[in-house]
């Protein structure tokens, strides 16, 4: 054999090489650890990360596990990924790690959110409208405001609030549970018309399933314009330098209030498991596949969309 063929056969070599070696990444990278924290829109976020990675071969698993925990798992490098950075309100929880670098910031998920109290309608009428108000309606609340699971980051706010003593709040109880178990306090009181006072954010379907309105006067904790709201994505430190290709999915990923309501839906309501619900949603909408998937390969370097379209039996 020649030279010359010799030297354009080691070109070409090179040239694959080159090419399948921008998406290659070290063996570890193809199982993807993604924090869940119990929460319905971060369910259906996650739900379609998973979706994606899976159609591009990766091995994605879900840890359930409180917001503190996952900011721990991702400082000790059992996380890798939490799509569901509520700010300003999780600020409390995350800035610790952000500003000792052991946690990262990849980009904004969503906007448009909100976060903070809200009461229902008929609670609201009746002039409960703002933080201040809710001590003149002691008695009628039975000194209780309803949060979401334990070492959330709303919970601290109300807790700190009612340590403090804020807007009249002494001698209040902050009542723990879940999403699912606030929920269901909140419709037996729709239920029997009762006064309540429940953390709620949108997007999320409780917007829709009941009448509610949210407070004004939180601005101090849960942030202006009655707790307005953007959604960060977070990796542990050096995720995206490490696992190169998933953290150029994870930058792409950004989603849309409706869109996060249709899946909530499908979870909350027709009892859909999350990626059984993100796999519907993306069936019905593949639109979104080009940008989410532009400049990713498949976990062995090859084309992303068809591949992704194939496991969505598109």
């Amino acid at each position: 054999m020649s030279k010359k063929v010799l030297c354009l056969l080691a070109a070409s070599l090179f040239t694959c090489y080159s090419l399948t070696g921008l998406a290659a990444e070290p063996a570890a990278c193809r199982v993807v650890r993604m924090a869940e924290v119990g929460w319905a829109d971060i369910a259906a976020t996650t739900g379609l990360a998973s979706t994606l990675l899976r159609g591009l071969g990766y091995k994605p698993q879900t840890q359930l596990t409180s917001i503190p925990m996952a900011y721990m798992g991702m400082e000790k490098g059992n996380i890798d990924a939490y799509l569901g950075a509520w700010m300003p309100s999780m600020e409390v929880i995350a800035k610790p790690f952000l500003d000792k670098g052991s946690v990262e910031r990849v980009r904004t998920n969503l906007q448009g959110a909100k976060y903070t109290l809200a009461v229902p309608e008929y609670t609201f009428n009746a002039g409960l409208r703002d933080f201040s108000d809710i001590g003149r309606f002691r008695q009628q609340l039975e000194e209780r405001i309803y949060g979401i699971e334990p070492g959330n980051d709303g919970n601290l706010l109300i807790q700190g609030l009612i340590d403090a003593g804020q807007f009249g709040l002494d001698g209040f109880k902050l009542v723990e549970s879940s999403e699912a178990g606030m929920l269901v306090q909140v419709r037996r009181a729709v239920q029997a018309q009762k006064p309540l006072v429940f953390l709620a954010w949108e997007p999320h379907p409780m917007n829709t399933r009941f009448a509610i309105r949210y407070l004004s006067g939180g601005d101090a904790s849960f942030g202006p314009n009655y707790g307005s709201a953007v959604v960060d994505t977070h990796t542990r430190k050096g995720y995206a330098k490490e696992c190169g290709n998933v953290g150029r999915l994870l930058n792409n990923l950004e989603f849309s209030l409706a869109m996060e309501n249709q899946i909530m839906a499908a979870i909350l309501d027709d009892k859909q498991q999350p990626e059984a619900a993100a796999k519907a949603w993306l069936k019905a909408n593949p639109q979104v596949l080009d940008g989410w998937l532009a400049g990713v390969t498949t976990v062995d370097g090859g084309q992303p969309l068809p591949a992704v379209r194939s496991s969505l039996g598109l």
